[in-house]
């Protein structure tokens, strides 16, 4: 998939904004966890170069679109990913589980 090869040094993050739990059952690649509702106090982790790539459960889910808003309402680059994780593991697309 495109977004994978992005991930290795394009200056892309994958932003779960999922909760704690959701990402430790399983997400995307190289995905950054920080929920939706932490977002506000977190902003100052995310790189302020380059491309966010926000994503929750799927084309229904409001947390990567109010998450986007967010980002780049605070100067963020950032864009949705419309599939989320259960899209991703259906197509059986690689995916990691936390530790």
């Amino acid at each position: 998939m495109e977004l994978l090869g992005k991930l290795d040094g394009e200056g892309v993050v994958l932003l779960d904004v999922r909760s704690t739990d959701e990402y430790r059952q399983g997400h995307l690649p190289q995905a950054v966890s920080l929920p939706f509702a932490e977002l506000v106090g977190r902003l100052e982790e995310l790189p302020r170069t380059g491309t966010i790539v926000a994503y929750c459960r799927g084309p229904f889910c409001v947390f990567a679109d109010e998450s986007v808003q967010l980002l780049t309402a605070h100067g963020y680059g950032a864009v949705r990913l419309e599939e989320g994780f259960p899209d991703w593991k259906y197509r059986g697309l690689p995916y990691e589980m936390a530790k």
